[in-house]
C-alpha cells in the first residue's frame, strides 16, 4: 500500500536524492518466541559519530523537500494526529492489487502520528511518527524507519539530507539500553545513509546535530522491540573455600545458616559444604581484599567461635580485567556448527564464569575444561543473525563483553504465527458478590472435579462447580473478606494445570505478566491436524495486550475465545509433526514458564484403538513396582512407555508381550508426588496419555505453601534480604526457589521451625522475579515481583537466574501434636474498633450490665474480653457475635469496688482499654 504526504504551495524544484523510507508490514502477523525476556536495562550506553567535512555534504544546491514515504499495510482505517491534537483523515484509495494508498496533505508543522488499523486493531509499529517541516525552515532533514522503530539484532537505517551548509560539521549520537555501533556512508549527492545496530530492547534516542545544534525533530525516539531474542546460559568456575573449626554432623549442616561480611560492609549469604577432608568448608566469591567476618548461626544464634575472621589477599579476589579471551567465535560464526573461543582465568583469582548467548535461536553452549587451566567454550546457533555474547567473571564483564557476533549460514526454516488481543481489566469484586473462575477441560467427567477456596485469614470452604457447556466449567464462591484468596481445583484429587489460582477480592495489589496463568493439554502435547486447547487466566494481571504465538515446523491456525471474566480459551492446529514452542506474552513480556515446549505427534493412526486396563487405583507407594495392561485391539505397531517424576527425571517402563493383543507395562516410581506415565504407540500418545498418578500418601500440596517476609517487598542492593516459606501441613515435596534479575544473586536456603528461610543479596537495582515452586507447581503469588534499589555493585549484562532446590521434610505448625492446628494469618487494626455502652463506665451488683463492640472496619481477628475485680475475676461473662464483627457483651458482678476491663482485638488493646469500672 502506498502512502504519501504532499507539501504546501509554492511549487518546489524536483528532488535529486532518494527520499523513501519503508515501513513494510505483511498482511499476516509475524512473531518470534524468546526463551526468556528481560526487562529493559536501566544502564544507558551513549555512542556518537562525527562525520568529517567533505564536498558531498556541502556542495549540493537544492532545497530540501518534504518527503514521501511508502507504506505496505493491509487496512482500510487510517487517521493522522496533528501537533495541535486535532485528528485528520487521510485519503484512502484501493489499488486493486492487494494494497491501499493512503495520501495526506499536512496543514501543520511539527511531529505527526499516523494510526493504521487492520480489523479494528493497530498494526505492529502503529502509530508511525513523522515530522512535517516548512520548506524555508532550515538546511538539514532526516527521515527513515530507524528514527521511529526497529528490532534488536537487526540494523536500523535512516537518511540525513543537507543543503550546502557551513563548515560546522554533522554529528550523530545514539543513546539507549545497549551500545549501538553507528556506520554511515556519504552518497555524494547531499545525503548520508546511516545505520546503527541495537542489541537490547527499549527506547533509543537518536540525535542529529548540525553545527552543535539539533536539527528540527531531533532528538528522535526509536522503539526497539526485543522479539526474536532467545537466550541460553551456563555457569562454571570456582569459589574460595575456607575450612571451619569444630566438628559438625550432616544433620547440623542442614540447619546452619552462614553469611560473610566484607570490609566495605557488603553482607551476603555463603554456602557451607563438606570438604574432601571431612571438614566443613565455607564457599564464597571474594570481592574485596582484607579481613572478612563469617557468621554461622543455628536457628538464629551464633555457633561456637562465630563470627570468625577470614583474610582475603589480593591474588584471591576475582578480577574480570585479568581474564583473557581469544578465538574467532567472538567475532563471527556459522549456523549448525560449533563456534569456539577460549577463556583463561588462571591469573584472575577466584570467581564463577558465566556465559550467556542471546540471538535469533537458542544456541546450545558446551564448555570443556582443558588441563592447562583454560576453558574452551563452543556454541551452536540454528538461525543466522546477530548474537550477543555476555561473558562475566565474578559478576563483572570481561574486557570487550558484551560481544556482538554476526552468524551466517542456513536457518532451520521454522514457521511462526501470532495473534494479539487486548484484555480489559475485570471489574473489582466486592465482599458478598458472586465470584467466578472459568476453565475448559474437554473429555473429563465432572464427578471427579472438586474445588475449594481459602480466604486471606486461612479459612477453607468448598466451592461449587457448574458445567456451563460440554467441557467448560466454572467455580463459584461468595467471599466474606477482602484480600487474596486461593482457589484450588482438583481432578481425581490432583490439581488441574494452573491450580492453585490466586483470586483477589477488592482492588488488585499488583499487575503485570507475572500474574498471568496458563494451563491445558495444548501446552503439553498435540496431534497433527487435531485441535490443541489450553486456558489463559489474565484476571489478576489487570488490563493489557495478550500475544499468543506458535513456532515450529509448520504454520499454526490459532483461534481465541474471550470469556469476558478474565479468562479465555485458546486453540491451535498444525499440519506437520515435531517440536513447537507456544509463547504467551502479556504487555510484551513472557508470562511465567513461557515459552512452552510442545511435541506434536504424527497423525494418530492406530493409536486411538489402544485401551488401558487394570490401572493402579488409590495411593501407591514409592520404591515398589506396579503394573497395568494395554490392549491393542488389532492395531499394528510398536508400544513404548516411560514414567516422568515430579523432579522431571525420566525412567523407562518395562513392557512385556502377554499374547498377540495384550501388553503388560511395569513401572517403578522412586519419588513421592504426582507422576506422569507416557504411553505411545508408533510414537503417538494413546487415548488419555500421559496418565497422572499420585505416589505416596503425604503428597505435597502447593496450595498449602505460603511465602512471607520483607525479602518479597522492597530490597536494597548489598543488603541481605530474607523471606520464609511456610510448608506446615503441605506434605513432603521438592521446593525450588529461583531468582531472575539483572545479575546473579548469592542465595541460600535453610530449615527453620515453620519451613524454610531463603536469604539472598541483590547486587544490581531493578526488578527481580522470585519463583517458588512446590513439586514443580507455582505456589499462590509466585512469581513474586521485588524491586531492588541502591547502588550498582556488579556489571550489568543479560538477565541472570539463581536457583536453589531442597527436598523438604514434614513440618507441623506450633501448638499441635501432628494435628496441624495453627492460627490463621490475621490482618487487622485494633485502633478501628469502637465500643459503647453504660457497662464500660459503671456497673451494678447482681444486675446484667452490658456494652457493645463494633469491629466491622478493623479487619479480621479474635476478640479477647476479660474483667478482674478486687476479689478476683468477674463472676459471669457472655459474649455474643451479632454478625459482621459486631459483638454484644453482658456481665454480672457480686462485689463492690474497682474493676479492670480488658478488651483486645488480637494482640492489641482497643481504644480505651483497659477500662476502669466502679461497682
Amino acid at each position: 500500500m502506498h502512502f504519501s504526504w504532499l507539501s504546501e504551495k509554492p511549487p518546489t524544484p524536483e528532488a535529486t536524492w532518494a527520499d523513501h523510507s519503508y515501513y513494510f508490514r505483511s498482511n499476516y502477523y509475524k512473531v518470534t518466541v524468546s526463551e526468556r525476556d528481560h526487562p529493559e536495562r536501566t544502564h544507558v550506553y551513549f555512542h556518537e559519530t562525527n562525520i568529517p567535512e567533505n564536498q558531498g555534504l556541502n556542495g549540493s544546491d537544492f532545497m530540501p523537500l518534504n518527503f514521501k514515504s511508502s507504506f505496505s499495510i493491509v487496512t482500510h482505517q487510517a487517521e493522522v494526529r496533528m501537533p495541535s491534537g486535532k485528528v485528520d483523515k487521510p485519503i484512502i484509495q484501493d489499488n486493486r492489487d492487494g494494497t491501499v494508498s493512503v495520501k495526506y496533505e499536512p496543514r501543520e508543522e511539527g511531529s505527526h502520528e499516523l494510526v493504521v488499523k487492520y480489523n479494528g486493531e493497530p498494526v505492529q509499529g502503529s502509530p508511525f511518527k513523522f515530522h512535517v517541516d516548512s520548506i524555508t525552515s532550515g538546511y538539514v532533514t532526516a527521515y527513515g524507519p530507524g528514527l521511529t522503530h526497529g528490532v534488536t539484532g537487526e540494523p536500523a537505517n535512516f537518511t540525513i539530507s543537507t543543503k550546502g551548509a557551513s563548515a560546522g560539521g554533522l554529528t550523530m549520537a545514539v543513546e539507549g539500553p545497549s551500545k549501538a555501533d553507528i556506520k554511515y556512508h556519504d552518497n555524494k549527492d547531499g545525503t548520508v545513509s546511516v545505520q546503527y545496530l541495537p542489541t537490547a530492547p527499549g527506547e533509543y534516542q537518536v540525535s542529529v546535530r548540525f553545527g552543535d545544534k539539533h536539527i528540527k525533530g531531533s532528538p528522535y525516539f526509536a522503539k526497539i522491540t526485543g522479539e526474536g531474542r532467545k537466550r541460553n546460559q551456563i555457569s562454571v568456575g570456582s569459589c574460595s573455600e575456607v575450612t571451619m573449626p569444630g566438628d559438625i554432623t550432616d544433620d547440623d549442616l542442614r540447619a546452619l545458616n552462614a553469611s560473610i561480611q566484607a570490609p566495605s560492609g557488603l553482607e551476603e549469604p555463603c554456602f557451607l559444604k563438606r570438604m574432601p577432608t571431612g571438614n566443613i568448608g565455607i564457599s564464597f566469591t571474594p570481592r574485596e581484599i582484607g579481613e572478612h567476618m563469617v557468621s554461622v548461626k543455628r536457628l538464629g544464634k551464633h555457633i561456637n567461635n562465630s563470627p570468625f575472621k577470614v583474610t582475603v589477599c589480593e591474588r584471591e579476589v576475582g578480577d574480570a580485567k585479568k581474564v583473557k579471551v581469544s578465538g574467532s567465535g567472538l567475532k563471527e560464526g556459522q549456523t549448525h556448527s560449533d563456534n569456539i573461543f577460549s577463556v583463561d582465568t588462571r591469573n584472575a583469582g577466584f570467581g564463577g564464569l558465566s556465559v550467556s548467548i542471546e540471538g535469533p535461536s537458542k544456541a546450545e553452549i558446551q564448555c570443556t575444561d582443558k588441563d592447562d587451566g583454560t576453558l574452551n567454550i563452543s556454541y551452536k546457533p540454528t538461525e543466522p543473525g546477530y548474537y550477543i555474547v555476555n561473558l562475566k567473571f565474578a559478576d563483572h564483564h570481561v574486557e570487550g563483553s558484551p560481544f556482538t557476533v554476526k552468524v551466517a549460514g542456513e536457518g532451520s526454516n521454522r514457521k511462526r504465527e501470532k495473534i494479539q488481543r487486548e484484555r480489559d481489566a475485570v471489574p473489582i469484586t466486592e465482599i458478598g458478590s458472586q465470584c467466578k473462575l472459568t476453565f475448559k477441560m474437554p473429555g473429563i467427567t465432572s464427578f471427579d472435579l472438586a474445588a475449594c477456596v481459602t480466604s486471606p485469614s486461612n479459612v477453607t470452604e468448598d466451592a461449587e462447580i457448574q458445567e456451563i457447556e460440554d467441557g467448560l466449567y466454572s467455580v463459584h464462591f461468595v467471599p466474606k473478606e477482602l484480600g487474596v484468596h486461593t482457589v484450588s481445583v482438583r481432578y481425581s484429587e490432583m490439581h488441574i494445570p494452573g491450580s492453585p489460582f490466586q483470586f483477589t477480592v477488592g482492588p488488585l495489589r499488583d499487575s503485570g505478566s507475572h500474574l498471568v496463568k496458563a494451563g491445558g493439554s495444548g501446552l503439553e502435547r498435540g496431534v497433527v491436524g487435531e485441535t490443541a486447547e489450553f486456558n489463559v487466566w489474565t484476571r489478576e494481571a489487570g488490563g493489557g495486550s495478550l500475544a499468543i504465538s506458535v513456532e515450529g515446523p509448520s504454520k499454526a491456525d490459532i483461534e481465541f475465545k474471550d470469556r469476558k471474566d478474565g479468562s479465555c480459551d485458546v486453540s491451535y492446529k498444525v499440519t506437520e509433526p515435531g517440536e513447537y514452542r507456544v509463547g504467551l506474552k502479556f504487555n510484551d513480556r513472557h508470562i511465567p514458564d513461557s515459552p512452552f515446549k510442545v511435541y506434536i505427534s504424527p497423525d494418530a493412526g492406530d493409536a486411538h484403538k489402544l485401551e488401558v486396563q487394570q490401572f493402579p487405583q488409590g495411593n501407591i507407594q514409592a520404591d515398589a513396582p506396579y503394573q497395568f495392561m494395554v490392549r491393542k485391539n488389532g492395531a499394528k505397531g510398536e508400544l513404548d512407555a516411560k514414567i516422568v517424576a515430579p523432579s522431571g527425571t525420566d525412567d523407562d517402563c518395562f513392557i512385556q508381550v502377554i499374547d498377540g493383543d495384550m501388553y503388560s507395562v511395569r513401572f517403578y516410581p522412586r519419588e513421592n508426588g504426582i507422576h506422569a506415565i507416557h504411553v505411545k504407540f508408533n510414537g503417538v500418545h494413546i487415548p488419555d496419555s500421559p496418565f497422572r498418578i499420585k505416589v505416596g500418601k503425604d503428597v505435597a500440596d502447593p496450595a498449602a505453601v505460603h511465602a512471607t517476609g520483607s525479602g518479597l517487598d522492597e530490597v536494597k542492593t548489598g543488603h541481605k534480604a530474607d523471606f520464609i516459606i511456610n510448608t506446615c501441613n503441605a506434605g513432603v515435596g521438592t521446593l525450588a526457589v529461583s531468582i531472575d534479575g539483572p545479575s546473579k544473586v548469592a542465595m541460600d536456603c535453610t530449615e527453620v521451625e515453620e519451613g524454610y528461610k531463603v536469604r539472598y543479596t541483590p547486587l544490581l537495582p531493578g526488578e527481580h522475579y522470585i519463583t517458588v515452586k512446590y513439586n514443580n507447581m507455582h505456589i499462590v503469588g509466585s512469581p513474586f515481583k521485588v524491586h531492588a534499589t541502591g547502588d550498582k555493585l556488579a556489571d550489568e549484562g543479560a538477565q541472570e537466574t539463581s536457583t536453589v532446590i531442597v527436598e523438604t521434610v514434614q513440618k507441623v505448625a506450633k501448638g499441635g501434636k501432628n494435628t496441624g492446628v495453627h492460627l490463621p494469618t490475621f490482618k487487622s487494626d485494633a485502633s478501628k474498633v469502637v465500643s459503647k455502652g453504660m457497662g464500660l463506665k459503671k456497673a451494678y451488683i447482681g444486675k446484667q450490665n452490658q456494652f457493645s463492640i463494633c469491629a466491622t472496619d478493623a479487619g479480621n481477628n479474635i476478640l479477647y474480653v476479660g474483667m478482674y475485680g478486687p476479689k478476683g475475676p468477674c463472676e459471669e461473662f457472655h459474649v455474643k457475635h451479632a454478625g459482621h464483627n459486631n459483638y454484644n457483651v453482658q456481665y454480672l458482678v457480686r462485689d463492690r469496688g474497682q474493676y479492670v476491663l480488658l478488651i483486645k482485638w488480637g494482640e492489641d488493646h482497643i481504644p480505651g482499654s483497659p477500662f476502669q469500672i466502679d461497682v
